[in-house]
């Protein structure tokens, strides 16, 4: 037959052949056993996830710059997209391992840079882990639980944040909800299990190179279940179980030996370690440490081992975290962390119900046989959730409430699934009851979590209420009402149970968010340490310490000062930075009113107003949380003769290089890392740096944290001493520039 000919229905290049027609309805139609309605819903529910994150995505800018600079400097250097580099030179890393910047980079690489480029992938992201949760949660317990399951977790106001953000959780969420769906899928089978198996550890040392040890939370869950419930003999058990954890090593292993291996003289230093070693990174800063709180290099860390101790000043408070001095901490921890007031809005909307939901599950399940799927799954989900939740809620280390976006898709498959078992189980009383206890429970909590915003929205948490009640009433009778009925009084309770974190999630849509610690939910809601926070009310908290005295400034409450690090006099304040009322210093000169951005001069850069898409309850720190807003002159300056340095610039803290590294898309060392804290490069390095004409400039942070706060005398504050007692000075746009080739 001819291939050209139109009419051959064996052209593949004819869209309108049978074959080509059989397939888009079979795409269309699903599984021929679906009802009609499956298909299209699932593929709806995947086309509204994604316009609901698409939304207004640009209004994030360029979201962390941490990280969008390294995204920049991997699609400038293949050798700084290996390493995850936070410049395209590769002075320093950025302190995670690189797989959540490679999306990110591959698209800046083929795109251009820009906002979009940067959070498209997180976006897609976001869509595929509501896909695989769905697949997951439907193979067992059908098409309806597993689009509760895909709902709920889209409008988790966390989820909706951090699948439109670019920090690595996005990747990790998916990573860790495809190892689920791998191992579930390993427990229906004993023939081909262990195929699964191998992909669920791909799945999981890929999730390790995402964010680490955090990837290994839920690993002793997985095997557990795995040994206990699988088909087959337990010696076979073990066997594929061994496969599995092959297929991690070498998926974790294979990026971790090449750098362990890589002579340290011709790689990037590893940022977050004071030792240049990923393996120290990985134990300690973002490992051991994230449990104990003894992070070596971090903000009011311990410093073991040399590291360097970056204690705050008596007083100072960072978002999370107890007051500054020795010891610190991230908030209280304990049971009730995940109900508190700074994380029960990102995540605990439906945690109750699902705690409930999954005891009754495992009632209704008790007496299957030993390799029932159904007990199994409630055994990997729920018990997927009760290990991330212990060691979020008793971590006393470095914790944000963003981390707990790991949560929602095991909590979210609880629901759907404890939905579906207790309304197939609803003739019977106590069934229904739990129904009806878990949407009472839901509404309560609810009416709760709504009341800690009265100004927003108050009439909400009373429909709520109103609403969860009444399902809650007509689900208890679920067994002897029409079915018509019944499926009406559970629509309510859903649409009641959704109410609050649907609110919180378009809340979080309608703004940006910037910086390196963001929340989701309304502006005005719950701050670090219960501080309200929102427009007008400062980005960032703090405790007062003497007088209310900041990191370089002067006075207290009422007085004179109100002082942000390394400026002048201040305006009237209330000696807080920032966050009262009342004009302060900002960083690099010039007034601000309570507000950073927002009003007056912004760190390292010109006049400004608030910063498109702010996280208006977060800020900057001197530079240490968000970067800085680089005017046309700066950006002018840096760009004059560019191409004869290897860094058109070095700033201390990775946000504040960033800042000018994304404004040039030109390398810019990062002094210290993140916090400048690592010691890298050292004062020597430096110097040598300056002597062979690599830098053209020093951008002065304006003091404070991550403007020379730690590092000692051969670190960061070293560099700092010396750029400013050997060379000229000029202040461009608000910004002290130090020129590395004019000394005095």
């Amino acid at each position: 037959m001819n291939p050209a000919n139109p009419a051959n229905p064996a052209n593949p290049a004819n869209p309108a052949t049978p074959a080509n027609s059989a397939l888009l309805r079979r795409w269309w139609r699903g599984r021929p056993e679906d009802a009609p309605w499956v298909r299209p819903a699932f593929l709806g529910l995947l086309l509204a996830t994604a316009a609901l994150y698409l939304w207004n995505l640009s209004a994030s800018g360029y979201a962390n710059s941490f990280y969008s600079a390294a995204a920049q400097a991997g699609s400038q250097s293949w050798k700084a997209f290996f390493f995850g580099s936070l410049d395209a030179a590769n002075a320093i890393t950025v302190d995670k391992p690189p797989a959540a910047l490679w999306p990110m980079a591959l698209s800046v690489r083929l795109f251009g840079l820009g906002s979009w480029q940067i959070l498209l992938p997180e976006v897609l992201m976001g869509v595929a882990t509501v896909g695989v949760l769905y697949a997951a949660v439907r193979r067992r317990f059908g098409a309806g639980a597993g689009l509760i399951a895909g709902v709920v977790l889209a409008l988790t106001p966390i989820a909706a944040l951090m699948f439109r953000f670019n920090n690595p959780d996005a990747l990790l969420a998916l990573l860790m909800t495809g190892a689920v769906y791998c191992v579930l899928r390993a427990l229906e089978l004993d023939r081909g299990a262990a195929r699964w198996l191998v992909w669920a550890g791909v799945a999981l040392g890929f999730a390790f190179l995402a964010k680490t040890l955090q990837a290994f939370l839920i690993l002793p869950v997985l095997a557990l279940v795995y040994v206990v419930c699988a088909p087959g003999g337990f010696g076979r058990r073990l066997g594929r179980l061994g496969l599995g954890g092959l297929a991690l090593i070498v998926s974790a292993g294979w990026w971790v030996a090449l750098v362990e291996l890589w002579p340290a003289s011709s790689r990037p230093y590893i940022g977050g370690s004071q030792n240049n070693s990923f393996l120290e990174l990985t134990f300690g800063y973002n490992g051991l440490g994230r449990l104990n709180g003894d992070e070596v290099g971090s903000v009011g860390g311990g410093a073991r081992g040399g590291g360097t101790a970056m204690d705050l000043p008596a007083g100072v408070e960072l978002p999370g975290r107890g007051a500054g001095g020795p010891g610190g901490g991230w908030g209280e921890t304990g049971i009730g962390r995940m109900f508190g007031e700074q994380v029960g809005g990102q995540i605990s909307w439906l945690l109750p119900a699902a705690l409930l939901l999954l005891v009754a599950g495992l009632v209704v399940t008790w007496r299957a046989s030993r390799t029932d799927t159904a007990r199994a799954a409630f055994l990997v989900w729920g018990g997927s959730l009760l290990m991330t939740t212990a060691v979020f809620s008793f971590m006393a280390g470095i914790f944000h409430e963003y981390y707990t976006v790991a949560m929602a898709p095991y909590l979210a498959a609880l629901i759907g699934m404890g939905a579906a078992v207790l309304w197939e189980e609803r003739g019977r009383f106590a069934a229904s009851a739990a129904l009806a206890a878990s949407v009472a429970v839901t509404a309560g909590w609810g009416w709760v979590l709504l009341g800690r915003t009265p100004d927003w929205l108050p009439w909400l948490r009373w429909a709520v209420l109103v609403a969860g009640c009444a399902a809650a009433l007509a689900l208890l009778l679920a067994g002897r009402l029409d079915r018509r009925i019944g499926l009406a009084a559970a629509g309510l309770g859903l649409a009641a149970g959704l109410a609050g974190p649907f609110a919180y999630t378009l809340a979080t849509l309608a703004e940006g968010h910037q910086g390196s610690i963001v929340t989701a939910g309304p502006a005005g809601m719950a701050g670090p340490g219960g501080m309200r926070g929102g427009p007008g009310n400062g980005r960032m908290f703090f405790a007062e310490g003497p007088g209310g005295q900041m990191p370089g400034g002067q006075g207290g409450q009422g007085g004179q000062g109100g002082q942000m690090p390394g400026g002048g006099p201040g305006g009237q304040g209330m000696g807080r930075f920032p966050g009262g009322p009342g004009a302060g210093q900002a960083p690099g000169g010039g007034q601000a009113a309570g507000r950073l951005p927002g009003a007056g001069q912004l760190p390292g850069g010109g006049q400004a107003p608030a910063l498109p898409g702010e996280d208006t309850r977060r800020g900057t720190i001197g530079g240490l949380l968000n970067g800085a807003a680089v005017g046309t002159a700066a950006r002018s300056r840096l760009l004059a003769d560019a191409d004869a340095y290897t860094w058109v610039a070095a700033a201390v803290g990775a946000q504040n290089a960033a800042s000018y590294q994304l404004a040039t898309e030109k390398p810019v060392m990062a002094i210290g890392g993140f916090n400048g804290s690592d010691p890298s490069p050292t004062l020597a390095q430096f110097k040598r740096y300056v002597a062979e004409g690599r830098i053209h400039y020093f951008v002065a942070s304006g003091g404070g944290i991550g403007g020379g706060f730690g590092g000692g005398a051969g670190g960061s504050a070293g560099i700092t001493s010396w750029v400013e007692s050997t060379f000229e000075k000029v202040t461009v746009d608000g910004a002290t520039f130090y020129d590395l080739t004019s000394r005095k």
